[in-house]
């Protein structure tokens, strides 16, 4: 057994059942042992694509997925989706090959030093010098991509380790994940007179909610205290949106309405909140506010994150066992002042929703996308100014229906990665929504999602310019620069990869339009002409109002 065959093996041994990648001349020993084993490896058209695809995967199932790609610019290629999946706390296994050891004390073709060009965007990662560590070395990259908060690691192999026969007898290590830790009773008895004695507390949600599949405990957790939530991007749908005491989405730049219950909360319950989504100075700028943190993983270090109590172990037992000590309150200021002015703006969202203008409003679009997908299919939003619209429009039932990227927030995202959540959920509907500009960074996977039979639908927000960039330009210089380009036609575009592509040409085209994309066997593509003049006039009037 060749040194790659038993890496195979180790990777079965993990329960993976999807592997992305690119061939290249230093992988094929790996693929050769690919090809008889249960692994259903999906080759990519660009390397970020298949890392894209593990990324998502991890995000969706809590269980590592794996990319793989070669050395030298196949690694480099690889490496933006494997930040992404660090910065977002996706657990993703990110396999490199490497030229052959004889070759590293020397100038060498496409050779470069990947363990230290991969070590900042990783929790860990090492070179399989020896078969003879491939099984140890398997076993902790999962264990520790797995293990809150997680997160990317990395094995780089080396070409002749590859081919280098395994000593007889050795065989994966069993898999092993330590279980969240239970919280302290001193620590749940100190939360909960904090927030018993509070004035105004308010929950900020975040992304660890749905990974450690706590969203049932919040919700017992908030209809027992009375207390309002508000939601990260990463962290939307931990409580349904139709949830009275649920105030929205935090994470936008401008004021709003959940910004408005930030500021008149005196305590803050941090519940799975990681600080790449949304930094602590936005809500806590002067530092006054007391913050009660719920995590596995204790508090990063932050001037204005100072915990008052640190409750590490297990979310949803924690919540649940704090709901049990705290008392519970009736109506306070921050659910009065928050959710009124949530109500006058959700009102105005609805009116501009039912506009008909052409190019279409995001509002319209949002509400579209809404209407054609059901609380149980995913939305995989790309990055630029139309995510803002979804994370501030887009309603949620569950967690991890709606994906986005908000700690490295990757442009190019959304496409691969609906390939990766419809091969995990072949029944439900999956939608990549993408503005023109990240659209085209990824565009080459729809030769990918047409052979694996992946049928999505994306949608294409379009207005020849980097949107969310033009918007920052405009508000603060009055003027856009280098941001506007011309777009190919979408449609043949994407006909001419065995898609369908659909024009929309009005408002009242879009729903059915999406309706029947859904219904085609192949993956299909919506282009959608959108104004995004809204951006800067609901910003505008956004910060005229003020917490009634």
């Amino acid at each position: 057994m060749t040194g790659a065959e038993l890496l195979v093996r180790c990777l079965e041994n993990e329960g993976l059942k999807h592997m992305f990648g690119v061939p290249g001349e230093e992988n094929i020993a790996v693929l050769e042992a690919i090809l008889d084993s249960k692994i259903h490896f999906l080759q990519t058209r660009h390397e970020q694509g298949a890392a894209f695809m593990a990324d998502v995967q991890g995000r969706l199932t809590g269980k590592a997925s794996v990319c793989l790609a070669t050395l030298g610019p196949g690694a480099t290629n690889l490496l933006t989706g494997v930040a992404d999946a660090n910065m977002d706390r996706a657990p993703l296994v990110a396999i490199t090959a490497q030229a052959g050891t004889e070759r590293f004390h020397k100038e060498s073709h496409q050779y470069l030093d990947l363990i230290s060009l991969y070590r900042p965007a990783v929790k860990w990662n090492a070179q399989l010098v020896r078969p003879q560590v491939v099984p140890e070395a398997v076993r902790k990259a999962f264990k520790v991509a797995q293990t809150e908060k997680p997160g990317a690691t990395h094995l780089d192999l080396p070409e002749d380790v590859a081919d280098a026969q395994a000593p007889a007898g050795l065989k994966p290590l069993l898999p092993q994940q330590p279980f969240p830790t239970e919280p302290l009773e001193q620590q749940i008895e100190r939360a909960a007179k904090i927030i018993s004695e509070a004035r105004d507390p308010i929950v900020l949600a975040g992304n660890g909610v749905a990974r450690g599949r706590a969203s049932e405990a919040l919700h017992h957790f908030v209809d027992r205290l009375g207390i309002p939530v508000v939601e990260t991007f990463m962290g939307k749908g931990s409580l349904p949106d139709a949830h009275p005491l649920c105030l929205g989405t935090v994470g936008l730049q401008e004021r709003d309405y959940a910004s408005c219950g930030l500021d008149q909360a005196d305590v803050i319950i941090c519940v799975g909140y990681d600080l790449v989504e949304y930094a602590p100075d936005r809500w806590n700028p002067r530092r006054e506010k007391r913050i009660v943190h719920i995590d596995p993983s204790p508090a990063e270090v932050d001037a204005a994150y100072q915990v008052a109590v640190g409750v590490q172990g297990s979310i949803a037992e924690s919540l649940m066992r704090i709901a049990e000590r705290s008392s519970a309150r009736g109506d306070s200021r921050a659910i009065r002042g928050a959710g009124a002015l949530r109500e006058i703006i959700q009102k105005e969202f609805r009116a501009e929703a039912e506009d008909d203008s052409f190019p279409l409003k995001p509002q319209r679009v949002v509400r579209a996308l809404r209407d054609v997908l059901g609380d149980n299919d995913i939305l995989i939003s790309d990055v630029g100014a139309h995510k803002l619209w979804i994370a501030r429009m887009y309603p949620c039932a569950r967690p991890n229906t709606c994906i986005i990227s908000n700690g490295f927030a990757s442009m190019g995202i959304a496409l691969p990665g609906a390939i990766g959540a419809k091969l995990l959920y072949p029944d439900r509907r999956v939608l990549a929504a993408c503005g023109d500009g990240g659209f085209l960074m990824s565009v080459q996977e729809l030769e990918t999602a047409v052979r694996a039979g992946t049928g999505f639908v994306t949608l294409i927000f379009e207005d020849s310019s980097y949107g969310v960039i033009k918007w920052k330009q405009l508000k603060r210089y009055g003027r856009p620069a280098f941001v506007n380009f011309s777009n190919p036609d979408f449609r043949s575009l994407a006909e001419s990869f065995g898609c369908r592509g659909y024009k929309v040409k009005s408002a009242e085209e879009l729903l059915p339009v999406l309706e029947e994309a859904f219904r085609q066997r192949v993956p299909a593509v919506v282009a959608c002409p959108v104004d995004y003049g809204e951006n800067l006039r609901l910003t505008e009037k956004l910060g005229a109002w003020v917490c009634p």
